[in-house]
């Protein structure tokens, strides 16, 4: 039950203090990958938790031992002695039903969102190559449009997209750096990123830290594509192709099927203004090891009482081997 609180006050800590430690922090666009990791991490070790606590009164803790027989003797007991209770079962049904409701409703949403996703773009894809007209030489899809817009379809078959519009109004320099920002976008699939956020928001959609999290990435990740397209071309060339773009027209109904170029474009554009300011390597060294805490931590409170219950067992030596002669006999 200590392990189960435990977990339970951890997941709440985790989702009540650090969406504001991470918006609040100076480093978080000087470092857009190590926060995306940030947000990802922090959302896998909140659901985590939860289904660690439910595992943690379905299964009472059981002493640390290396012999097979003596392990399996005390879980026995420690089973039997629970579930002996009225309360021992109805905290275990509680567990169960906690641990399950949770990863069920995860592996549903991720499912419905991932085949609407692939739905969407086979059917994008398809109008793709039926209205738009490929330019073999630069690597991108022409499509027929009065608006200026950049986008990429995700996925094995990729494809950047690229309307006239915005092909009048580009320059080759500036045509390469947008180029770069959606390609970037597709080598780092934040397509999958995007998708997983906006599944476990739409899984639970009464949780702000899921719908915090989801907005946070989805702007990170268009920081992160700008500073791999910057290193391309340079920072005031992606600068001026920003502000001749928009991505308002993107057909994007799922997340991942298009990731434009002009989100949040005003303030991506004063980023790339001054020189890029990167984090020293003992800020990221650090903000890794708190990352890696935190996705290992829930583990750890499950595993404590386990490790401690190994200097008091469950079970005396002499209970275990009355238990296995009884057995044998």
């Amino acid at each position: 039950m200590t392990a189960a609180l435990t977990l339970l006050g951890y997941a709440l800590l985790i989702a009540a203090t650090v969406p504001r430690l991470l918006r609040a922090a100076a480093w978080v666009d000087r470092a857009p990958r190590l926060a995306i990791i940030a947000w990802q991490v922090t959302t896998v070790s909140i659901l985590t938790s939860v289904v660690l606590a439910g595992v943690a009164l379905t299964v009472p803790t059981v002493p640390v031992t290396g012999n097979l027989a003596e392990w399996l003797n005390a879980c026995l007991m420690a089973l039997r002695e629970q579930y002996a209770s009225t309360g021992g079962v109805a905290s275990g049904a509680a567990g169960v039903a906690l641990a399950l409701a949770v990863t069920g409703r995860i592996g549903w949403s991720l499912t419905i969102a991932t085949r609407r996703m692939v739905r969407e773009r086979d059917s994008h894809r398809r109008t793709l190559d039926i209205v738009g007209q490929p330019d073999h030489r630069h690597g991108f899809v022409i499509l027929e449009s009065d608006e200026s817009m950049v986008y990429c379809l995700p996925g094995r078959r990729h494809r950047t997209v690229i309307t006239r519009a915005a092909l009048g109004n580009l320059d080759d320099r500036q045509l390469r750096a947008v180029l770069a920002h959606e390609r970037a976008h597709l080598r780092e699939r934040h397509d999958l990123v995007l998708l997983f956020s906006a599944a476990i928001a739409a899984a639970f959609p009464f949780l702000r830290i899921f719908r915090t999290a989801t907005t946070e990435t989805t702007r990170l990740v268009e920081l992160r594509a700008d500073d791999i397209a910057s290193v391309k071309t340079d920072r005031l060339t992606l600068a001026e192709a920003l502000l001749l773009v928009t991505s308002g027209g993107a057909p994007r109904a799922t997340p991942g099927v298009a990731l434009g170029v002009g989100n949040d474009a005003a303030a991506r554009v004063r980023r790339l203004i001054p020189p890029r300011n990167r984090i020293s390597r003992t800020q990221g060294a650090v903000g890794s090891a708190a990352v890696a805490a935190a996705l290992v931590l829930p583990l750890v409170i499950l595993s404590g009482p386990a490790a401690v219950a190994a200097q008091h067992p469950i079970c005396p030596a002499d209970s275990i081997g009355a238990a296995s002669a009884t057995t044998t006999a």
